[in-house]
């Protein structure tokens, strides 16, 4: 196998400084450990020497006892970054002093509140606190009220704890929403004449149902001689989001939306996200464009990139070009058919040169009016969804291929490219052995031929019982994709030069990109000596809002299955580990706990690690990912977010002579009754 293209964290790095940066993780006992890149083991603080920092911020500890086989200990000198800043508690109204209790499982101060900064809050009301000065020699923080939380629901606190929690703020400031209030939505003059100018060429949009800002739209038409004209066009948001605004210094805070099951917590304002970047039909916007020249084989014959101006004749949903695509009926049907042929082409070309086809599906929760889940949905990728993502794909990648292209001084512009590393080998090779028990082989000698052997053991998988289980361990052996400086490739997608260019309403680095590509275009491209310092960022901030909506989605299913306490339910086991099993439920697609400790009675099982499995020492039973079982639903904890089941089996555990398998089958004389979406006791609405 090759060797990786960016180098190994060393395992056992000497610390060479006395001070060094990290991330720092309070515990509920109060005490704190600074977690710093590169180093094997953690610094240890304790409670008095945390100098105002709090959980998850970024910190500056100085080591003042080294230990050879121990924890270093330190003391943190610097908070560089808070990680939250707003918090959700209750006010304290005390004689003349007002103080802000948070609701925290970690320790943290009460904050201070100055008369004039509670924003109309009484004593005792729930409200949303910003901490806006923490002096180290005064012993609270200071504070102020931002917003009175009226009413006690539980699910909206909730989403709104996991947002603060991931260092999300709940609003916008007043100068932001101002700046964005004052920009102007007309098309003017002058900024048309700069623009190429598609307002005369089909073009339209295709998005999901509840899509409200759409950043993306395709136009088609023939040029002759088989050659057709492909636009791909991005609402402009560089045009109204300057550099060194509020509006952009709160955008690139946030650096990303977060979609909850019940809300978007957007990285810019409605004003600007849903009216004016929004490509909404038959209204003429402003946007940024990679137009292609393609032949009825998918071949690009030209690109041009630059800033455009377009009008939507027409606003699709997915299902409703795939009733296209499949009934071959409808508006424009035949440019939607020619355009989803080109897409399913330049699919399988991509396939063909080494992208990896990992197959995913995205589950949706069906709420009711006050934002109870009541029904689960699946919603699987069809042609349509593809048609989209292969365009948006193509854009991509030509926008990093020219900026590759251009130099300052002989060095690369730096720029935020989307990479993805080769499989880590330390988690690869395990993977390919256990592989190679169901018969699937590996060849190892370049990146391009372990991802070949990746599709076609993807292939050959398809409806064994074995497909669940490869499919989530192949999945698991692939890196991160992150934003760096660093143009290293694209592994996954197969691309040697890829970024984020189509989604500037919702991601941060798009926004970059359109500025350094107008730079380019322009012919002045400038060094940015910050630009890798802004990828991490961005990285970060992606990481956090990907375990908020982790999260999010994990409290909607414990609050989902809580009506189903005592139920039975086919399951599927969807992971492994020393202290159980998770199974998810086959009609719902919630995940939840069979504890070792609930299995105890059937067998003493054993975690194997080599087979990703675990195993009765007495019956030989075996659990791995992938396998049907059949669970009941015990317990719904929703301040936990945890689910348990306990598993449902016969009288008497079958050994493997007995069973002839390693699927426990349910009881004959015990049926389970899932009930169907919209047959449940209580009403469900959509």
């Amino acid at each position: 196998m090759s060797k990786k293209k960016t180098d190994k964290k060393k395992k056992h790095p000497a610390v060479k400084h006395s001070s060094l940066k990290g991330t720092v993780e309070i515990t509920r006992s109060g005490m704190a450990f600074v977690t710093i890149a590169d180093m094997q083991k953690d610094v240890l603080v304790r409670p008095h020497h945390l100098n105002t920092a709090l959980n998850g911020d970024t910190v500056e500890v100085h080591i003042t006892k080294q230990a050879n086989n121990g924890r270093n200990e330190g003391t943190i000198i610097k908070v560089i970054e808070r990680k939250q800043v707003e918090f959700i508690g209750r006010l304290q109204f005390q004689k003349h002093n007002i103080y802000f209790i948070p609701e925290s499982d970690r320790p943290m101060p009460d904050i201070h509140i100055a008369a004039d900064k509670t924003n109309g809050a009484a004593n005792n009301d729930k409200v949303v606190v910003k901490l806006i000065e923490w002096n180290k020699d005064k012993r609270l923080p200071e504070g102020e009220v931002l917003e009175v939380i009226k009413g006690e629901n539980t699910n909206d606190l909730a989403m709104k704890q996991l947002l603060l929690q991931g260092g999300f703020s709940l609003s916008f400031s007043e100068e932001a929403m101002e700046e964005a209030a004052r920009m102007p939505d007309t098309i003017a003059k002058a900024e048309e004449l700069k623009r190429k100018d598609f307002r005369g060429t089909l073009t339209f949009t295709i998005d999901p149902v509840d899509a409200k800002d759409f950043d993306d739209a395709l136009s088609i038409k023939s040029i002759g001689n088989d050659l057709y004209e492909i636009g791909v066009h991005i609402a402009d948001v560089s045009h109204f989001v300057e550099t060194g605004t509020v509006l952009d210094e709160e955008a690139y805070d946030r650096a990303t939306s977060v979609y909850l099951p019940d809300r978007v917590n957007p990285m810019l304002p409605e004003k600007i996200s849903n009216e004016l970047c929004s490509l909404r039909p038959h209204e003429d916007k402003y946007t940024f464009s990679a137009v292609f020249k393609m032949t009825l084989k998918g071949e690009v014959k030209d690109v041009w990139l630059g800033r455009t101006i377009i009008h939507s004749n027409h606003r699709y949903t997915y299902e409703e070009v795939q009733t296209i695509i499949e009934a071959e009926e409808g508006l424009h049907k035949d440019e939607i058919l020619l355009l989803n042929k080109l897409a399913q082409k330049l699919r399988k070309d991509r396939f063909k040169k080494g992208a990896i086809n990992f197959s995913s599906s995205e589950v949706r929760f069906v709420l009711d009016e006050n934002k109870k889940p009541v029904g689960i949905t699946v919603k699987e990728s069809k042609e349509s969804h593809q048609l989209i993502e292969e365009f948006m794909l193509l854009a991509n990648k030509h926008v990093a291929i020219y900026i590759g292209s251009i130099h300052i001084k002989d060095k690369p512009v730096p720029f935020p490219y989307r990479v993805h590393d080769t499989p880590d080998e330390e988690k690869l090779l395990p993977f390919i052995s256990f592989a190679k028990k169901y018969g699937h082989g590996f060849d190892i000698s370049s990146p391009q031929k372990i991802a070949e052997s990746f599709n076609q053991m993807l292939r050959d998988v398809q409806g064994k019982p074995e497909q669940h289980v490869l499919e989530t361990l192949g999945i698991r052996t692939m890196a991160k994709a992150v934003y760096t400086a660093e143009n290293i490739g694209h592994y996954g997608l197969g691309f040697e030069h890829y970024c984020h260019f189509t989604s500037p309403i919702r991601r941060y680095p798009d926004v970059m990109v359109h500025r350094i590509l107008q730079m380019c275009l322009d012919g002045e491209p400038q060094a940015d000596k910050k630009m890798e310092q802004k990828c991490r960022h961005c990285s970060e901030r992606e990481r956090a809002a990907m375990e908020a909506e982790r999260a999010a989605n994990k409290y909607k299913q414990v609050e989902y299955m809580s009506e189903y306490l005592g139920e039975e339910f086919d399951g599927v086991v969807s992971g492994v580990a020393s202290f159980g099993f998770w199974v998810e439920t086959v009609e719902h697609k919630c995940e939840g706990l069979v504890s070792l400790f609930s299995l105890s009675e059937l067998d003493d099982f054993r975690y194997m690690e080599e087979d990703y499995c675990l195993v009765g020492r007495r019956s030989g039973k075996t659990f791995r990912i992938g396998e049907k079982v059949k669970i009941k639903v015990v317990a719904a904890n929703l301040e936990k977010r945890q689910l348990d089941y306990e598993l449902v089996v016969p009288n008497a555990l079958p050994t493997v002579r007995e069973s002839g398998s390693s699927f426990i089958k349910p009881p004959k004389n015990k049926k389970s009754s899932p009930k169907q979406f919209g047959q449940k006791k209580r009403k469900s609405r959509k």
